[in-house]
């Protein structure tokens, strides 16, 4: 009996705090179930896009590096290549 006083209290507890809030907390939590799961289906779909450029013979490896640098703004990017190329210099490469 004490295992169906508990699963009854349970039950009982979304009335106790408000079936609003509950009902907005169950929304909110699948939409974020949702998102992740396309997500999850873009980032296969990212995946697949990587092994057909690798396929075709380009480098991954290469291509990640090309892509984050097309997210940066022109500025950055340019101190970024400044400083390795001074870098490189000090080492004499």
């Amino acid at each position: 009996m004490a295992l169906d006083a508990t699963s009854k209290a349970a039950t009982d507890e979304p009335a106790k705090w408000g079936n609003i809030a509950a009902d907005r907390l169950r929304t909110l939590v699948e939409r974020i179930e949702r998102l992740e799961e396309e997500r999850r289906a873009l980032a296969g779909d990212i995946k697949d896009i990587y092994a057909e450029a690798k396929s075709a013979g380009f480098d991954t490896k290469v291509l990640r590096a090309l892509i984050a640098l097309r997210r940066k703004e022109p500025a950055e990017v340019e101190e970024q290549e400044t400083l390795l190329d001074v870098y490189r210099r000090a080492l004499g490469m």
